[in-house]
């Protein structure tokens, strides 16, 4: 699943939780380093707080009318957390808006926000209903869109003040 977002990383820690507990849901925890994850923007550095994981998708993205219901193969909630710690020297400039789309029958929530040297990136997708009517298709297709303008979105840092 990394690879497909980040070129070079470390994976330094990692672990698993609620394995064996089937009422709960199942968590992913690990740590990583990847060198040259911020980009260069002359004086500032541009960082993406979606490390990982694309949830937008092109599926609506076609010049045919739509004539089926969309279905999902189920309910479900994805969320994740991403907590990068900023460089030696740079605060952060700028955060990207949060993100709050509901649909009823889908929802999306995101937002970043800086605790002490943390950048704090999180989000929530939750399908909530199977079958999205024709009707709503085009809703459906700017909630993606919104998700991936999310995904996309970058931290602006800037060097501290001495």
């Amino acid at each position: 699943m990394l690879s497909h977002s980040l070129a070079t990383f470390q994976i330094t820690k990692a672990a698993v939780g609620n394995a064996t507990t089937t009422d709960r849901p199942l968590e992913w925890h690990y740590t990583l380093e990847a060198e040259r994850y911020a980009k260069n923007a002359g004086d500032l550095l541009l960082i993406r707080p979606r490390v990982m994981g694309i949830e937008s998708s092109g599926l609506l993205e076609t010049k045919k009318p739509r004539v089926h219901p969309i279905e999902f193969e189920a309910p479900e909630r994805n969320s994740d957390v991403f907590e990068i710690t900023l460089p030696q020297g740079y605060v952060v400039d700028e955060l990207p808006p949060a993100v709050d789309v509901d649909l009823g029958f889908a929802s999306y929530h995101s937002k970043s926000e800086v605790a002490g040297r943390v950048l704090r990136y999180s989000r929530t997708l939750e399908i909530k209903e199977v079958s999205v009517p024709v009707a709503r298709a085009a809703d459906l297709k700017q909630f993606y869109r919104v998700i991936g303008n999310d995904e996309r979105m970058s931290a602006v840092l800037k060097r501290a003040s001495p």
